[in-house]
């Protein structure tokens, strides 16, 4: 049997991606003719169609969304197998815009200190902070996102994961709310007032309430928001107790003369939260890529010994 040409595994994954011979050509400064010529190839030698048309666009067949992933993997593995060898970063002259996925309370929270951090060490280097709209780890295998920050959650088997952080929720009320100034609260005096916590599916429970169960008690729910800044926010300007991580409240004045806020901790038990960074495999041994990873852990650790619950 003769080997097949190991080009074809570049041109396939283009074809997977763009799902178009006129976007794959594109991408791999090729005529429409010559692509399509390639798509024939690849279609006799694995037997499948791969690309199909329904109505006025093209479709991937079952087998080649089956193959997508691993395709995409194992171009990028041969790729880095081909790249030189690590050579250290010089910092002061890196041109390098990095971008970062993260939500709100991330970008609120830590965005200042890494910015800072950034310029003061490789003032050539950006930094584009970039929102959460989904999680889905299809932009940083399309190589649109550099890293993304937070929570894990089914982002694909290929994907490099370390944690950054753990973190804990905690209750914050406006500063004249009954519960202000309250160091010790119990379950029941929780349960006395009204809620709004933060759900990206609208969600209207969530552990605590799973552990307030456990105990025979309910708290009342009044409002879900899409993110915690915005429960902050809520919770600023009425009675309302708002359920944050405690790193959204490194930034808060809670001490001070003119807080507007007051914090406490929970009355029942929940699990820690693991913040994580991920990225592609592609730039596993990017030496630049792995500065990045590092500068952030380093800046992460150094604000959460601020954290004061």
């Amino acid at each position: 049997m003769t080997n097949p040409d190991m080009n074809l595994l570049a041109a396939l994954d283009v074809l997977l991606a763009e799902k178009t011979i006129t976007g794959a050509a594109n991408q791999l400064s090729l005529s429409k003719s010559a692509m399509s010529r390639t798509l024939s190839r690849l279609r006799m030698i694995t037997g499948d169609q791969l690309l199909v048309r329904a109505g006025r666009k093209m479709v991937l067949t079952p087998y080649a969304e089956s193959i997508k992933e691993r395709t995409r993997y194992t171009v990028f593995e041969a790729l880095n197998i081909l790249q030189p060898n690590i050579q250290p970063v010089n910092l002061p002259t890196l041109e390098r815009t990095f971008t970062i996925r993260a939500n709100d309370g991330f970008i609120e929270t830590f965005a200042s200190k890494l910015i800072t951090h950034f310029t003061k060490h490789s003032p050539k280097v950006r930094l584009r902070f970039m929102p959460k709209q989904e999680k889905s780890p299809d932009p940083l295998r399309d190589g649109k996102v550099d890293l993304e920050i937070g929570v894990l959650k089914n982002m694909g088997p290929e994907i490099r994961i370390k944690a950054l952080f753990y973190d804990n929720f905690v209750s914050v009320v406006r500063k004249g709310h009954p519960l202000d100034q309250c160091k010790k609260v119990t379950a029941q005096q929780y349960c006395l007032f009204s809620h709004i916590i933060a759900s990206r599916r609208g969600d209207f429970s969530g552990p605590v309430d799973e552990e307030l169960k456990e105990q025979g008690l309910a708290r009342h729910i009044v409002a879900t928001v899409p993110s915690f800044p915005a429960a902050l926010e809520v919770a600023k300007h009425s009675d309302l107790i708002a359920l944050v991580p405690s790193s959204f409240l490194l930034n808060e004045p809670l001490s001070s003369s003119n807080a507007s806020l007051w914090a406490f901790e929970l009355p029942v038990h929940t699990n820690k939260i693991t913040i994580s960074m991920m990225w592609h495999p592609r730039l596993q041994s990017d030496s630049s890529h792995i500065w990045l990873r590092e500068q952030i852990e380093k800046v992460c650790h150094e604000v959460m010994q601020e954290r004061r619950f």
